[in-house]
């Protein structure tokens, strides 16, 4: 590449660079393009009938030049790289105390992958920036027009291959929750692209980090340029940095676009008002001050930038809290830079004695001045060139301020020793000519913040942190600590504003972000009872510290009549601002979050119980109950495996008990849902015994439902022949799974309990068998679960095992039976102790004359029999049965005349009776003794 003529405004620079390419240089025609390049760029840029204003993010240095130039020259139209729909809530700033940040959210998603929601952009906003003091000025300042010129925040994902790209940043510290995992955008991104030339600037200048090279080598040395050499310098920055850059990217691609979107903008714009672009001022990254794309100026002939239509995504937008610390983790920046870069600000600010422009109202420690409208100026000068003259010069160093570092070293002392650190005089004497020393070893007179930060770790630190805090941490406090903004209650979203109303009987602050203590006494204050509502639903959608109760509950059926609360809602800022994106009213919040939750992909039918249960407990709406429990229904019948049938049996039990005490019949879904489970485990469970990924808990819970709900199933009409067919086609190998099998016959009446007792006690004398018995044993305790009559039977078994094993046997027997219960039969294991407590005697005197009730025979009930064949019928022997109905005719004829049966009443002698009736009635119509039965069981 041949490097132009000397011409132009800076043609001497443009020549001595191209000298000192082919000097210095091995290939002097590369190294001169990228330096005449850098050089015509510049020219480019100031050339432009459009006043470019080249900024850094977070940059005191940018703020106060901006500051400078719109006191010089007060513009009349400001165009800002910031996205072009945020515009409306930049008014809102001045409700706020900053640093806060302005955000889109979306959660209903129009052409953007449903894996995406939700969408979220954030773009942070601090004092100590170029973009706030536009802001302030163009807003307080009457006749001014800013104008937003960035794409639109539906094309951030449009133009962006996956939410997790170049410009999402991992958050994983707490301090950045506050920006969550939003996309964030940010006016003036400067920051090497290649990373060779980063760590080579880095190494040369003697520094840690990007932050304190560009502190050290950009920020002191422009903060007291004039307006020339400023934007020069900027925008030679900008050009080194887009000019040495590895190959085109997806993100160089988007960049550019971003340029061609933000000219082709302010072309229409300057079209459609006729405003004088000598009036105009367009405030951009120095990035984009020394754009290359063919739409660059106003005088070019290229087509305007073709922008594609938004999606029909809906977005939401507000302003949310941020935070120094959330900024430098959401932009990669060092702990304490944008900490150090607000106190740099302050002390600049000071030093000049420029006011600096705020938002008229707003929240802020010092009193602002408020911009006024400036006299109509003379067109500005020519610009010279400047930038010679800056490269040339060497530079400036600053006086060593010794009370400033004097100071400094005095506060961190102290700090240290607040926090745990055996810190002294003699500490801060060497802080203080340690952070000369390494400020000497950088090549700079003063010591900066860094050199201080370092020096007090070095001296000050020691091996073990006595505290939550080590001393950097504590340098960034002293220099300015975390500032955490805060949106004020004008700017608040409607739902977010009810909150703080409804929660005001409670007489807190809540906006503060400190913990506080919400005490609720129901009974002696009813008129407290919407609050506690309203913290009970805000303890379900926001965040565990936000709402959190200390005492109280809320179940199905019971209300607490004294609550206490640790109330956060000002430190969860954000998250009730997220809420209130979501809807108007946090009762619509929560029921558009229950149906969704039913509704999603992974649904499953004992997360719809779930959101039956919180619908009752906190919003008490018959209607969206009935819809979430139909819901579970259909989601039951569509599940093939039986994963959560532990958790579905517990809370099918516990709405079935609800309901029951609360209304005078179930509801519609709730019997649907017995039938359906019924129907539905009845069918898995066959696969479910011999499959190996089903575990025996699940096989457990299953049986539950089937027999724990059996009588309720057959009186809606189930068939009882479907259990029983599933349980004969069952084939277990799992020494546990065929435990439960056995509960399982002995509840259908197939396994008497003399047989069960002896096949454990043949498993107990097979010395092959002996090993695997906790595995039976562990199946046994999870068929309490179905079959919980079998709690004495299994303390039965395991005292039996305990007296009759030897010890070579029991010892390397116990670790495998305490493990195996521990992991599978935690929640059972009470029940067995309860059963356990009541078998065995209180006292040990009473234990040497005890004698196992297991050991003195069988009972008559439990005489040894022939196992059926065939399942039980339904007739009933005579005698006991026989003398109750004779004894009670009333019942008996009550049925008969409800059947329509004249049958006479027949004597014991042979004559009719009341018994011979009876029996003859239930022979012939079992089904509806069954009926009658499962009546008045369920009931």
């Amino acid at each position: 590449m041949t490097a132009p003529a000397p011409t132009g405004l800076f043609g001497a620079l443009r020549e001595q660079l191209t000298d000192a390419a082919a000097a210095f240089a091995d290939s002097p025609d590369a190294l001169a393009g990228i330096l005449a390049g850098m050089v015509d760029d510049v020219d480019r840029a100031l050339r432009e009938r459009l006043e470019i204003f080249p900024v850094c993010h977070h940059s005191p240095a940018s703020a106060l030049a901006m500051a400078r130039r719109l006191r010089a020259r007060p513009p009349k139209v400001i165009y800002l790289e910031l996205c072009e729909d945020l515009r409306p809530l930049l008014d809102e700033l001045r409700n706020c105390r900053l640093p806060v940040a302005v955000q889109a959210f979306a959660t209903e998603l129009d052409a953007f992958p449903a894996e995406w929601s939700p969408l979220s952009v954030i773009a942070p906003i601090t004092e100590a920036s170029a973009e706030y003091q536009a802001i302030a000025y163009a807003l307080d300042t009457p006749g001014v027009e800013l104008v937003l010129v960035d794409r639109s925040t539906d094309h951030v994902f449009q133009w962006t291959p996956r939410p997790d790209g170049p410009d999402a940043a991992a958050t994983p510290d707490e301090d950045a929750a506050l920006h969550g995992d939003a996309v964030g955008v940010e006016v003036g991104d400067l920051r090497p692209r290649f990373a060779e030339l980063e760590a080579h600037l880095l190494h040369h200048g003697k520094v840690r980090h990007w932050s304190e090279w560009w502190d050290q080598y950009v920020e002191r040395p422009l903060a007291d340029a004039d307006h020339d050499t400023y934007r020069q310098v900027m925008v030679l920055i900008g050009s080194l940095f887009r000019r040495l850059r590895p190959t085109a990217s997806a993100r160089d691609d988007r960049d550019e676009d971003r340029e061609r979107h933000m000219w082709t903008r302010m072309r229409q714009h300057l079209a459609a008002t006729g405003a004088d672009p000598a009036d105009c001022l367009y405030v951009c990254g120095a990035f984009h001050a020394a754009s290359r794309v063919e739409q660059f100026g106003l005088d070019s002939t290229a087509p305007d930038f073709a922008i594609s239509p938004r999606t029909g995504t809906r977005w939401r937008y507000g302003l949310i809290p941020s935070s120094h610390s959330a900024i430098e983790a959401q932009f990669g920046l060092a702990p304490g830079t944008v900490s150090i870069a607000a106190a740099n600000w302050t002390t600049a600010v000071a030093r000049t004695r420029l006011t600096p422009y705020r938002l008229a109202g707003q929240q802020t420690g010092k009193k602002g001045r408020r911009a006024r409208t400036a006299p109509a100026t003379a067109a500005p000068e020519t610009s010279t060139d400047r930038l010679t003259g800056f490269l040339a010069a060497p530079p400036t160093l600053d006086g060593l301020d010794e009370a400033e570092l004097r100071g400094w070293c005095v506060d961190i002392v102290r700090l240290a020793r607040r926090n745990g650190y055996l810190a002294s005089t003699a500490d801060a004497i060497a802080v203080f000519e340690t952070s000369i020393l390494l400020a000497n070893l950088r090549n700079r007179a003063r010591p900066t913040p860094y050199d201080f930060a370092d020096a007090a770790v070095t001296c000050i630190e020691k091996d073990v942190v006595p505290g939550r805090r080590d001393v950097r941490r504590l340098c960034e406090i002293l220099l300015g600590g975390d500032r955490i903004g805060q949106v004020g209650y004008d700017s608040l979203p409607p739902l977010a504003r009810d909150v703080l109303d409804r929660l005001r009987p409670l007489g807190l602050d809540l906006e503060r972000r400190t913990v506080q203590r919400a005490l609720l006494d129901l009974r002696a204050d009813p008129a407290l009872e919407p609050c506690s509502d309203l913290l009970w639903m805000l303890r379900h959608l926001l965040p565990a510290d936000a709402v959190r109760p200390i005492m109280g509950e809320r179940r199905l059926g019971h209300r607490s009549t004294q609550e206490s609360w640790d109330l956060a809602l000002g430190r969860n800022q954000r998250a009730l601002i997220e809420l209130g994106y979501e809807g108007v009213t946090v009762e619509q919040v929560l029921e558009q979050r229950l149906r969704r939750a039913v509704r999603g992909p992974d649904a499953t039918a004992a997360g719809a119980l779930a959101a039956v249960e919180d619908a009752i407990r906190l919003l008490d709406s018959p209607r969206l109950v009935d819809e979430l429990g139909t819901r579970a229904v259909e989601l039951l019948a569509a599940e093939r495996t039986v994963d959560d049938a532990p958790e579905v049996l517990r809370r099918i039990r516990r709405l079935l008990a609800h309901h029951r005490t609360t209304a005078p019949a179930l509801p519609a879904w709730c019997q649907a849902f017995v039938t359906t489970g019924y129907a539905h485990y009845c069918t898995l469970l066959p696969t479910a015994f011999v499959d190996e990924a089903t575990g025996v808990r699940q096989v457990g819970a299953m049986l539950g439902f089937l027999f724990g709900m059996e009588s309720l199933a057959l009186s809606l009409g189930c068939d009882r022949s479907q259990l029983e067919l599933a349980v004969a086609q069952a084939h277990p190998e799992t020494p546990a799974k065929v435990a439960l099998l056995w509960a399982a016959h002995h509840q259908l009446g197939l396994l008497p309990l003399a047989q069960l007792r002896e096949g454990c006690a043949e498993l107990l004398a097979n010395p092959l068998v002996v090993p695997a018995f906790p595995q039976y044993l562990s199946g046994f305790v999870h068929a309490l679960e179905p079959v919980p009559g079998l709690a004495p039977f299994v303390v039965e078994t395991m005292s039996a095992a305990f007296a009759g094993l030897p010890d070579p046997v029991l010892l390397p027997w116990l670790p495998t039976l305490i493990t195996t219960l521990r992991e599978h039969g935690a929640e059972l294991v009470p029940l067995l102790v309860r059963e356990a407590e009541h078998t065995f005697p209180a006292t040990l005197p009473a234990l040497d004359a005890w004698t196992p009730p297991w050991s003195a025979g069988p009972t008559p009930t439990e005489a040894p029999t022939e196992a059926p064949t065939e399942a039980p019928t339904t007739v009933v022997g005579a005698g006991a049965v026989h003398g109750l109905l004779g004894a009670h005719p009333e019942v008996v004829d009550a049925v008969a005349a409800l059947l329509g049966c004249d049958a006479p009443w027949r004597s014991p002698t042979g004559e009719a009776s009341p018994a011979d009736a009876a029996s003859a009635l239930v022979a012939a119509h079992p089904a509806t003794t069954h009926a009658v039965a499962a009546l008045v069981t369920s009931g």
